[in-house]
């Protein structure tokens, strides 16, 4: 019973990480190719003003909703810490697709959105579940 218990509430967290971190993941690419696209601002300029906009954002409704109830909730300085390091890493990863298949590979400014939208968020939620939330 403890082990369904524990699927059902992992469950949970993956469908709301998946709502919420979908949406963020949707606003963060298509904020990135928008800017990148129309604007004509660098690529990789325009994933960090992506990132700088959406992290506050990405906190706040993963702290009180994708994750809530989960771990402890005593530490939340210390959390927040954890939670801006793997939004971090997340960035960091975003602008190596960028570097990798825009800067290096000549592709156009759209070709990193399928791994920003497929890959980073499956990082994040691994590690948001386990380090920063749990």
């Amino acid at each position: 019973m403890i082990a369904v218990e524990r699927h059902s509430e992992l469950f949970g967290q993956l469908v709301r990480f998946a709502l919420t971190g979908g949406l963020l993941t949707l606003l963060v690419a298509g904020g990135y190719w928008f800017v990148a696209d129309i604007f004509g601002v660098e690529p990789l300029l325009s994933m960090t003003i992506n990132y700088v906009v959406f992290t506050g954002l990405g906190y706040f409704l993963h702290s009180r909703w994708s994750f809530k109830g989960h771990g402890s909730r005593e530490k939340a300085g210390a959390r927040a810490i954890r939670f801006f390091t793997v939004n971090t890493l997340g960035f960091v990863t975003n602008q190596f697709f960028v570097w990798l298949l825009v800067k290096q590979l000549d592709g156009p400014n759209w070709w990193p959105v399928i791994p920003v939208l497929f890959v980073t968020p499956l990082l994040t939620f691994a590690l948001n579940r386990k380090w920063v939330f749990g």
